[in-house]
This record gives structure tokens, C-alpha cells and sequence, in this order.
């Protein structure tokens, strides 16, 4: 088993390099930072261990960018509620807080083995983005009835879109039913989340670039903007855009023409531009993030896209669609939810939305031995340790204590804005005294 250790803390990564060495079926490669595994490691890596807190790039960035290629456990020396939901979300198999012992982190690397092993040898491997889009929507809830509604009649005009909603709901789905159901439905749909993409990167990603524009341009490559052209490009996470290019995406929205890098020329483009956001734009405003003429360009028809736990009755028709396709995309013969999981699922809150949904049902698809799938295959009940308000409450009320009230300190340990954070402390009334 090929595994890929990423900690920055040397003397903890030559630990942990050193003690996985002594069981004979791993092979250990280790990486200082983020950045160089990116560069270094090899497509035949079975399993990637990182930090979360790191510089340069930190550790949910990190497994952002690799895109859910891998299987990943997360191991920190400063867990938080946000940080374990979100790396759920994500589809980390596992969370380890430091200080632990190697052979907690064995265990936690042979779970993630029997999942491999119970996949098919001929499965092709499918991230929860592919099977996201490939599952119709399921609108029997007045409160996506109506978010399709508009979606529907904003896709017959060019009017840019702005997609709202939490982490997981299917924005990208939804921009792809938009430019389905457009006068654009027969040219490219291109879809790009930002986040995703390392700063340095996104104007060539968008823009293209010319042969010797910079040291490794070694041919001319054409941007996301000439790739989508006369189709629809969807911008995801847009408020991750660097401040710096956001005035040259006014531009392509005005001139409807863009420039490679490296070009004297522009080139002139026919692209209907959607985006999606689940941070808060007018606080980027406000922070200076984010330019409020190109906000208001973007904006033009805001959708909001509900999150599950408010269209409870659409849990069900989506996991047993999901469940169908993952057992023929495993290679299982049919399997079915018990009653009791069923209820599981409908209960449940799932604040990692359609995508957290995805990855339950796949895993329970994996696990479970027989044709029904229990409650207890689910593993819910781990998981609502994890969400619930009572214990995120109590958490921030443990660091506000820990930093006797100073919320400077209590950001850098969240990994959060000021902003961000009094929000939280309004939420569960959190008192910080002055």
C-alpha cells in the first residue's frame, strides 16, 4: 500500500515515516508541505496522511485540490468542530487528533484498506462530483420547486446567476440544469471552482497563455473562457477569486474579450457566465475581498439553493438513486435500505447536504455484507456527534475560555475571519467579556 505523509513538523514526520516503515506492506513517501506533494507524489498513491494546519497551503485546501482522487485521513494537533465537519464533507475517511499512538493511525490506515479491497478489481474509481451530476433532481419539496422555477426561467435569457447556498447542496447541478434548459444547451458547459485551483494558477486557467509566455509555457494553451466559448462557464467558489484578477473579469464580462497571457491580441468570446458562492459576498465587500461593481455584474438573478435538511423528503428518492448507481457502478448486485435505516436517513440532518448523502450511501453500499443495508451500516449515529449545535457551542465556548476572550487568538485557532466569528458568538449567545 502506497501511503503519502504530508506535516510540516519535521521531527513528526520523520516519526511517523520511520514507524509505518516497520509493517512491510507500506511503502512511505513523505512531504514537507502541501505545495511539494502536489509536485512530487505519483498517480499510484493508495492513501494520503496530512496535517491541516500548514504553511503556504493548509490541509483542507490541500484535499480540495486533489479533488477526491485520493482517500485521505486527517491528523491535527488543534481539532475543531468546523474542521471535522468539513473534512467530512469532503470524504475524509478518517480524523485523528495528535497526540496519538502509531497504532491508532495503522488501524485507521487498514479501515481504509478493507474499503478498497471490498471494491471490485475492474471498478472504475468515481468521485462524489461525477456522481452528483449524475443523479436528476428529486423536487417534491416546494423550497427546491421553487429554486428550479426560477433557475428555469432565468436559462432562456443571458443574464448572469449567482448561485447561494451551503457546502454540498449541488450548485454545480444546478448550473448544469441552467444551461441544459438555455439556448445553449448544444455548446460546452465548463464548470471551474476556484477554490480548487492554487492562486497562482487561476489567470492562466482562465485566461490561457501563449508558447514562452512564462518558463514553463511550452506551447499555447487556451483558457476555461475560449474552451466554453459560445457555451456557459460556471464559476464556482467566485468568492475565492484573487482581488487582483477580479478587474480583468469585469473586463471579460463588459468587452466580451480576453487576452492570453503572453498575447498582444485579445479574442473575442460568447460565454454566459454563472457562478456560486457559500461564503457571504457582502462581508468580502466589506473586507475588501471582493469588488462590489463586479458583485453587482454577477448578481444579476440571485438563487438560493435550500439545503437538505429542508427538503427532508427528497433524502429518501435520493439515496436510493444513489444507492442504484453505486451498486452497478460497483459491480453489487442489487441492494436495498432496511426500514430502520431508512428512518436513520430521514432523521438525520446531514449538514454536508447532498454530497455528505453521496458519500454515506456509497460507503454503507461498501460495507454492509448482505442485499439490506442497517441503520447501523450508515454509521450516522458517529457522525451526530459531530453536528450538533449543543457540542459546537460548547467547543467555541472552550476556545473563547482558552484565549481569556481575546477573538484575535480565537480566529487563528478556528482558521476563521473576525467576522465570521462574532457571527458564531451572536448565534449561541456566546457573552465575551471586555
Amino acid at each position: 500500500m502506497n501511503i503519502v505523509i504530508v506535516e510540516d513538523d519535521i521531527n513528526m514526520r520523520k516519526s511517523l515515516e520511520i514507524a509505518l516503515g516497520e509493517y512491510e506492506e507500506l511503502k512511505i513517501k513523505s512531504y514537507k508541505s502541501a505545495i511539494e506533494a502536489l509536485k512530487k507524489m505519483s498517480d499510484d498513491t493508495d492513501l494520503i496522511i496530512t496535517d491541516i494546519n500548514m504553511p503556504g497551503m493548509d490541509g483542507l485546501e490541500f484535499i480540495k485540490t486533489l479533488d477526491g482522487k485520493f482517500d485521505i485521513i486527517i491528523m491535527t494537533g488543534n481539532a475543531t468542530l468546523n474542521k471535522a465537519i468539513e473534512s467530512v464533507r469532503l470524504g475524509v475517511k478518517d480524523f485523528l487528533t495528535k497526540p496519538f499512538d502509531v497504532e491508532t493511525l495503522y488501524e485507521a490506515i487498514k479501515r481504509v484498506k478493507i474499503l478498497k479491497e471490498k471494491i471490485p478489481a475492474n471498478f472504475k474509481k468515481q468521485n462524489n462530483k461525477n456522481l452528483e451530476t449524475k443523479n436528476d433532481f428529486f423536487a417534491t419539496s416546494p423550497a427546491l420547486q421553487k429554486s428550479l422555477d426560477m433557475a428555469k426561467k432565468a436559462a432562456m435569457t443571458d443574464v448572469s446567476i449567482m448561485l447561494t447556498g451551503e457546502s454540498g447542496v449541488g450548485k454545480e447541478l444546478f448550473a448544469n440544469f441552467i444551461h441544459k434548459n438555455s439556448p445553449r444547451k448544444d455548446k460546452p458547459f465548463v464548470a471551474l471552482n476556484m477554490a480548487a485551483i492554487p492562486e497562482n494558477l487561476i489567470e492562466s486557467e482562465l485566461f490561457g497563455f501563449e508558447k514562452g509566455a512564462f518558463t514553463d509555457a511550452q506551447a499555447q494553451k487556451k483558457g476555461q473562457f475560449e474552451i466554453a466559448d459560445g457555451g456557459t462557464l460556471f464559476l464556482d467558489e467566485i468568492g475565492e477569486m484573487p482581488v487582483n484578477l477580479q478587474p480583468k473579469l469585469l473586463r471579460v464580462i463588459q468587452e466580451r474579450e480576453i487576452t492570453r497571457l503572453g498575447a498582444t491580441k485579445s479574442t473575442k468570446i460568447d460565454v454566459r457566465i454563472l457562478c456560486a458562492t457559500n461564503a457571504n459576498l457582502q462581508n468580502s465587500i466589506k473586507d475588501g475581498k471582493f469588488r462590489e461593481d463586479l458583485f453587482y455584474r454577477l448578481n444579476t438573478i440571485p438563487i438560493l439553493i435550500p439545503p437538505l435538511r429542508d427538503r427532508k423528503e427528497e433524502i429518501l428518492p435520493i439515496a436510493k438513486r444513489v444507492l442504484e448507481n453505486s451498486c452497478l457502478e460497483f459491480g453489487f448486485e442489487s441492494k436495498q435500505f432496511s426500514k430502520e435505516a431508512e428512518t436513520e436517513l430521514e432523521e438525520y440532518e446531514f449538514p454536508g447536504n447532498i454530497r455528505e448523502l453521496i458519500s454515506v450511501v456509497q460507503r454503507a453500499a461498501i460495507m454492509s455484507e448482505g442485499a439490506k443495508i442497517s441503520a447501523q451500516d450508515l454509521f450516522l449515529e458517529a457522525r451526530k456527534k459531530k453536528d450538533t449545535s449543543e457540542i459546537q457551542k460548547e467547543i467555541l465556548q472552550d476556545i473563547i475560555k482558552s484565549v481569556n476572550g481575546n477573538l484575535k487568538e480565537a480566529c487563528e485557532i478556528l482558521d476563521i475571519s473576525e467576522d465570521k466569528l462574532k457571527t458564531k458568538l451572536q448565534k449561541y449567545n456566546i457573552k465575551v467579556g471586555i
